[in-house]
């Protein structure tokens, strides 16, 4: 059995991509001085008796650079929008049209684009500790195959291989974390 053992190193990049998915989805709700619909996708109305994403219940626009428009189908959700954006913490003061909520983006200040620097910091940490806790179930796998007999030439080329693919994602990782930090701080 020993000598036939493959590590499922497409199974832990599947995961560590998993990982990388997950950190571009947490940057783009990230608010940088432009709008974007997708800084909205974190936010939940409670409609209809469950909470529900912005995107299921209205028409999410960006109609010019500074300005996020949401065309709300069901007129009696309106106001519970409005409140959910209000509490979401993205800083934003909702404007209401009727049933379009418009979203004015304000331009972020010097202390507010550092602050959202960190946040990103954090949201790569979190990856980061994703990626090395899939690199330590690969590495586990090899530990538990060794003990079954596999010899000491495979168990350090599996554990290179693993390795590797760490590095090359947490690379990745720290590049997406530069060129969002050189986002967040263009004025």
């Amino acid at each position: 059995m020993s000598e036939n053992f493959e590590l499922d190193t497409d199974d832990l990049k599947r995961r560590m991509d998993g990982a990388l998915a997950n950190l571009k989805t947490e940057f783009a709700s990230l608010r940088t001085g432009r709008a974007s619909g997708s800084m909205l996708e974190p936010v939940m109305v409670d409609a209809y008796g469950s909470m529900t994403p912005i995107n299921q219940v209205g028409t999410v626009n960006v109609p010019e650079p500074r300005m996020v428009t949401i065309n709300v189908w069901d007129k009696g959700l309106v106001n519970k929008v409005e409140k959910a954006i209000r509490e979401s913490g993205l800083g934003i003061n909702p404007q209401l049209n009727g049933t379009i909520i418009m979203l004015p983006i304000p331009e972020l200040n010097e202390e507010r684009r550092r602050e959202l620097t960190k946040v990103a910091g954090q949201y790569t940490e979190h990856a980061r500790v994703s990626i090395r806790n899939v690199r330590r179930d690969g590495m586990d796998q090899i530990k538990k195959a060794k003990a079954d007999g596999m010899s000491e030439d495979d168990q350090k080329f599996w554990e290179a291989e693993v390795q590797e693919l760490t590095d090359k994602m947490i690379k990745v990782i720290d590049d997406a974390l530069e060129t969002k930090q050189a986002e967040i701080m263009q004025v």
